[in-house]
């Protein structure tokens, strides 16, 4: 795969590969792979969330008029 960067991204890369002791390519592997697990992490907080909202959808909604 080639990446295309632009001079922000590729100042960005060189200081957290500096920092990191790791390389350009294992910094972009790591934001690559902790996106996607935050994404699954948030999905499924939403559908948690939908679900209890079913079920005491009414009991929050007396709650937050009192």
């Amino acid at each position: 795969m080639t990446l295309r960067t632009d001079d922000e991204l590729e100042a960005a890369l060189a200081a957290l590969a500096e920092a990191e002791g790791a390389s350009r390519q294992e910094i972009v592997r790591r934001a690559v792979l902790e996106r996607y697990a935050r994404s699954g992490h948030t999905a499924r907080v939403q559908e948690s969330s939908a679900r209890l909202i079913e079920r005491w959808g009414d009991v929050l909604d007396r709650l937050g008029t009192v």
